[in-house]
């Protein structure tokens, strides 16, 4: 790219504009978790010299902590994804564009967006048959080596920054899972009335069943371990029958599951934990021709009933991330059909990102969704 085309991108003189040092929120094999300067540099921003084609900067305001990031802090690794240098985390985030390369035309300074958190390659099959979640090539932001969104300021295709009009930036946010849920529900394909299990009742449970119960699902049920969670989830859907998970069998639990749903086989049994144990026990509880959608991620490998899958011809199926969910969410968030906001429950600057984690981690803070902030 020519230094001519680099002295157009469009950095305005008055608000919005990088000030502030650009920091991010960084992990590593050793498990440190710390603060520091991240790309691209404040002084890279105002110049703009790190935009390339396609580009926009947006300064990020609100990011949400996923099971995944704390994960890769504490452990270092999911599945074949490791942590294996210093690594920025985050992949939930929406934030104002504060300059844009000459070539984009969809955004303009000033427009606050929602960030999908993924760069493809538009060549390999999956994307060309529009499944660009099983991308051969996918930069996904915040999954090792690729750096994530928990920074003050991140340069990132134009394409994939979803404009939220007056959403707020914390809304925003949740977007990101709410996509979650909304490619589970799509390929579940949940309809009218089907009576529909959803095990665990952290922050992708709680969405799912939020949009269940959107989606006309009766009667819902939903799971957990937790009594705080569960009595968060009928505070959230009052509709929704709860069900504390004791230590039993997978029959057992079943069993249980069954007489909450008033002796009815749910249909549909949507796993979010990718436990183990959750999941046989919602392979026990479906019907003959039930289906078990399995959102959760869990170990490499697994024991399942699966004499019990095979005689009641339950279907399994699994989940990868998402695709083309961005434009149905924001529809649903801005007509008011689902409603995230309970779900956030504490909020901290960028600065005390290291207090927002150690909430995040601890189940006695009874932390749903935790965000961090850099509003100013």
């Amino acid at each position: 790219m020519s230094p001519s085309v680099i002295d157009e991108v469009v950095v305005p003189s008055a608000t919005p504009k990088a000030t502030k040092k650009n920091i991010g929120v960084f992990t590593n094999p050793k498990h440190d978790l710390w603060i520091s300067e991240a790309a691209p540099t404040v002084e890279s921003v105002q110049n703009g010299d790190e935009l390339k084609e396609g580009q926009v900067t947006v300064a990020i305001r609100s990011t949400g902590i996923c099971g995944s990031d704390v994960h890769f802090w504490k452990h270092g690794c999911i599945g074949p994804m490791i942590v294996g240098g210093d690594h920025v985390l985050g992949h939930e985030s929406a934030g104002e564009i504060i300059a844009v390369h000459p070539s984009v035309t969809s955004l303009k300074v000033g427009d606050r967006v929602a960030i999908e958190p993924q760069v493809i390659c538009n060549e390999c099959e999956p994307c060309l048959t529009g499944r660009y979640n099983g991308c051969e090539r996918v930069d996904f932001l915040s999954t090792p080596p690729v750096p994530g969104l928990l920074r003050r300021y991140v340069n990132h295709p134009a394409v994939w920054c979803h404009r939220i009009g007056n959403m707020s930036y914390e809304n925003g946010a949740m977007l990101e899972p709410l996509s979650v849920a909304l490619a589970g529900l799509q390929r579940a394909q949940v309809t009218l009335g089907d009576p529909v299990l959803v095990c665990g009742a952290g922050p992708i449970g709680l969405i799912t069943m939020i949009c269940l119960k959107a989606a006309g699902a009766c009667p819902l049920v939903i799971t957990d371990i937790d009594e705080g969670r569960l009595k968060f989830a009928k505070e959230v859907c009052p509709e929704v029958i709860t069900h504390k998970v004791e230590r039993a069998s997978a029959e057992d639990a079943a069993k249980a599951i069954v007489s909450k749903f008033g002796g009815i086989e749910p249909a549909l049994a949507i796993e979010c934990t990718g436990v183990e144990s959750s999941i046989a026990a919602a392979i026990w509880a479906v019907k003959f021709g039930g289906k078990v959608f399995i959102i959760g991620v869990g170990k490499n490998e697994i024991q399942l009933p699966f004499m019990r899958a095979s005689v009641r011809e339950v279907d399994l199926q699994f989940q990868y991330r998402y695709s083309n969910t961005w434009p149905r969410a924001i529809r649903l968030v801005e007509n008011g059909v689902v409603d995230l906001s309970k779900l956030v429950t504490h909020r901290f600057q960028l600065e005390d990102a290291l207090k927002a984690f150690d909430t995040a981690s601890d189940p006695k803070t009874g932390a749903i969704k935790v965000q961090i902030q850099s509003l100013d």
